[in-house]
């Protein structure tokens, strides 16, 4: 049986765009693009969803807590769930923060870091054979509520994506870029529409079959 891991941010987790600063929302799973995902590959496919708002790459935050670093979330669903055979890999909006600083190239370090702990000989024990799938966020776009946390994220955001293609190319592990897909929502630009989900599952699952 294929079990995936769907590792990402508040995109994997399912947050609406936001209006009001505050308020928890969350799309119910007929509408988040794992289950999607996990639907239209079959039902032979097993499912884990760990998707956190304010996830980072490799970052702890000043603000919203040291458990944002993805490095230690990703250690813990490795260690808790298997024996995985795919996963996806969708990380990044949250490093282009201004308070972060961080580059698109020191982003894409932190993405290399976590794929390089999901393929270390103590996980192939666990998780042998383990297929990667790289997802390119979608852009951000520097409107709504969230504007003034993502000031320059845009540039940095649009910059990520070729850096993913040539590092998946080279590790020869699966790509997507999400923004050929679909774009965040004009209400916050960072999150995503129901129509977008739709198309990022039927596109995933797509990609995660040529694996």
């Amino acid at each position: 049986m294929p079990i995936l891991l769907t590792y990402g941010d508040s995109n994997t987790h399912g947050t609406p765009p936001i209006t009001t600063r505050g308020l928890y929302a969350r799309y119910d799973a007929a509408t988040r693009w794992p289950t999607r995902a996990a639907q239209t590959l079959g039902p032979d496919w097993q499912l884990v969803e760990e998707g956190l708002p304010g996830r980072t790459t490799a970052f702890n935050d000043p603000v919203m807590g040291d458990h944002m670093n993805g490095t230690m979330g990703l250690r813990i669903a490795l260690n808790s769930h298997g024996p995985l055979t795919h996963m996806v890999l969708m990380l990044g909006t949250n490093d282009v923060k201004t308070r972060f600083g961080a580059t698109p190239d020191r982003i894409m370090a932190g993405i290399a870091a976590l794929v390089d702990m999901a393929l270390a000989p103590d996980m192939a024990l666990r998780h042998s054979g383990l297929k990667i799938l790289l997802v390119a966020p979608p852009h951000v776009q520097e409107i709504g509520p969230l504007v003034a946390e993502f000031t320059g994220g845009a540039a940095k955001s649009r910059a990520l994506g070729p850096l993913l293609a040539t590092y998946a190319n080279a590790r020869n592990l699966g790509f997507l870029d999400a923004a050929t897909i679909l774009q965040t929502s004009p209400t916050d630009g960072i999150h995503f529409e129901p129509a977008g989900h739709a198309a990022l599952a039927t596109a995933i699952a797509v990609a995660l079959k040529t694996l």
